[in-house]
């Protein structure tokens, strides 16, 4: 073992015994029997939810999601996954995790705040949408009519939240080389981006003048997902069980549960905008 090594190995276990120390002693005690997140897998439960609730009448419906904060550790797969799922191009992003440094050198931490769409029941954005493109579908989601909208912005700059982005036509294959035995090159790249399967429709942007191309693009909550019984990419992939969807007019659900605890909050409640995006601090 070289000596650069044998100083590695000596450093992380210095480092993993002073991690395991302060545990000497201390009697860990299993979560309480009442904790909803302790009986089953979270995801398991809500996938049966989610049936339940589509057996009932869209208006029936109430989708909200919950945020445990304490849970999130910023890794971004949730961002990571709506990309992908989405196939959203550069500059377009429905779930950024917001990112705040606090404390003083050497007491800092970061804090995290994942950000979709609020689903507002009382929407500014749909108030000033000019040509009605943006609106509560039947399920009281906000949505964007692709070939509606003009691509003038009104709802971005109405939007409190900064939960809208505008789709320029940018592709991140644009820049790749093409040329004889690339092992992906810029035209085979750009296949993988071109269509997105949102609101259950095929929307290929082949040109700058075509939708999604030119329009106003958010969050939906995964419509075309939920509708096949499947829940949301961002819920499905967090990797600390940090993010939870589902009915809120059913009792009981999981999502039921949490929102009625105390230590509850939304974003910007003060303008009467009714968020279905709830935070547990």
């Amino acid at each position: 073992m070289s000596n650069e090594a044998k100083l590695l190995q000596k450093y992380a276990s210095e480092v993993f015994a002073g991690l395991v120390a302060p545990l000497e002693g201390m009697e860990i005690s299993a979560a309480p029997a009442e904790d909803p997140l302790a009986a089953e897998d979270v995801l398991v439960r809500m996938h049966r939810e989610l049936a339940r609730a589509l057996e009932k009448s869209p208006s029936e419906r109430r989708w909200v999601m919950v945020i445990d904060l304490r849970r999130c550790i910023g890794c971004h797969a949730c961002t990571v996954a709506c990309v992908a799922e989405n196939k959203l191009p550069p500059g377009v992003v429905y779930r950024p995790v917001m990112t705040e440094e606090i404390g003083t050198y050497p007491n800092v931490t970061m804090k995290f705040l994942p950000r979709p769409c609020m689903q507002c029941e009382h929407s500014p954005c749909t108030e000033v949408c000019p040509v009605n493109a943006t609106y509560h579908n039947e399920e009281e989601i906000v949505v964007v009519d692709y070939e509606q909208c003009i691509g003038c912005r009104a709802c971005m700059a109405a939007c409190p939240y900064g939960a809208r982005t505008f789709d320029f036509g940018y592709h991140y294959a644009e820049q790749l080389p093409m040329f004889d035995g690339a092992i992906v090159g810029g035209q085979t790249a750009a296949g993988y981006e071109h269509i997105s399967q949102e609101y259950g429709q095929e929307w290929e942007r082949k040109g700058r003048h075509e939708s999604p191309v030119g329009n106003v693009r958010k969050c939906h909550f995964c419509l075309h997902r939920i509708k096949d019984g499947i829940l949301p990419a961002c819920t499905t992939t967090c990797i600390g069980r940090a993010t939870y969807f589902g009915d809120a007019n059913d009792p009981d659900s999981l999502v039921t549960e949490l929102i009625n605890k105390p230590n509850v909050i939304r974003l910007k409640e003060e303008l009467g905008t009714e968020p279905r995006v709830y935070y547990i601090v």
